[in-house]
């Protein structure tokens, strides 16, 4: 996973109108499924209730790859948003180091 810094996710939603917060899970689905996790098509996120599902899928995705809970890391992103995101990137963020990868920013 690539190293991004958590303030990325916390601040960017809110200068870019909530785009980044798009681009965010983008990538992070796409890294996150090189390891496996098996994240469903983006596409969904735009889908209302089908968003929800996704979400959960994306949070499976953050347990399987980093060891955070899956409903710690659901509930912190349906309820907090970019907070939420910010603690999971965290989190992701710690999962890089732990393997011992390359801290890219």
């Amino acid at each position: 996973m690539k190293h991004r810094s958590p303030a990325a996710p916390l601040l960017l939603p809110f200068i870019t109108f909530g785009v980044y917060s798009i681009v965010w899970y983008v990538k992070s689905k796409v890294e996150m499924n090189t390891r496996g996790a098996g994240i469903p098509t983006a596409w969904l996120i735009l889908v209302p209730i089908a968003d929800i599902w996704w979400m959960w899928r994306f949070a499976v995705g953050v347990e399987g790859v980093s060891g955070m809970s899956r409903h710690g890391a659901f509930w912190l992103l349906l309820l907090l948003g970019p907070i939420g995101a910010a603690v999971v990137q965290s989190s992701l963020n710690g999962s890089a180091a732990a393997r011992g990868q390359k801290v890219m920013y």
